[in-house]
């Protein structure tokens, strides 16, 4: 008897794109990491430097920081979105693996493209229609855990729509076609995901005179941000694993020719 691999070649697969989708994301973090230097930081430290003002002028203290801005701003900011980045890229390469071969004809570069768009649709622009990302000194700490549960009530509620709406569009397509079939799915994903937003509280904590142009520019990098990490992991992702998928095609050919040799 042949003794049993000790590990099966789908399984195999998975971690040869686990591990890839977590490079990826340790990239895509760096880049990341720039867009928030060169962005977002600016920013942060002007709505510290408000937060500093106004406690002055109240008569209070600005409260002692556990670690130094210098600290924050460099190496925490650095391991944060790394960490963030191969958290990202591990979930995406788990999502590839079973997106791969249900798209129809799409290649693998476009198989990754697609679904890093629906990735940054799902979970970065529609929580952000409803909770937009604010500076470090606004908001209420008294409110953090409540807008911490409807962030995250947004977020799981918007991956589940995207679920089913990819559901309907596959029941569709057979009895519609792939267009008939994405319009219907776009549609229900729109309308569920409207509702939803409508539904939920809102939450207005900033402060009036608070700088506009301050907390525009902070949310605008904050997208930005996470837009480099979506568009590196689909680009970066896809384009590996297409050399790989060309370079195993490569190696069977050279085998399956080699007898006729």
């Amino acid at each position: 008897m042949r003794p049993e691999p000790l590990m099966r070649p789908e399984h195999a697969m998975v971690r040869t794109l686990l591990v890839r989708g977590m490079l990826v994301g340790l990239v895509a973090g760096m880049v990341s990491l720039i867009v928030a230097k060169v962005l977002g930081e600016p920013q942060v430290a002007a709505a510290i430097a408000y937060e500093s003002a106004h406690a002055a002028a109240a008569g209070g203290t600005h409260e002692p920081e556990v670690f130094s801005r210098n600290l924050q701003s460099t190496i925490g900011l650095a391991t944060g979105v790394c960490v963030l980045g191969v958290a990202l890229g591990g979930i995406y390469s788990l999502a590839y693996a079973l997106a791969q071969g249900r798209l129809g004809a799409l290649s693998a570069r476009a198989t990754a493209g697609l679904l890093a768009l629906a990735g940054f649709v799902t979970m970065v622009v529609v929580p952000f229609l409803k909770y937009p990302a604010n500076p470090p000194s606004i908001g209420n700490p008294e409110t953090i855990g409540q807008r911490t549960v409807m962030y995250f009530a947004l977020l799981g509620a918007s991956i589940l729509a995207a679920f089913v709406a990819v559901k309907i569009g596959r029941s569709f397509a057979p009895k519609r076609g792939l267009w008939d079939a994405t319009i219907i799915s776009a549609g229900f994903f729109v309308a569920a995901m409207g509702l939803v937003i409508l539904v939920l509280p809102g939450v207005d904590e900033v402060p009036a005179d608070f700088p506009a142009s301050v907390l525009w520019k902070f949310r605008i990098a904050s997208l930005a941000g996470q837009f480099v990490t979506w568009a590196t992991i689909g680009l970066l992702f896809g384009a590996l694993t297409e050399h790989s998928l060309r370079s195993a095609q490569a190696r069977a050919t050279g085998r399956a020719l080699e007898p006729a040799l």
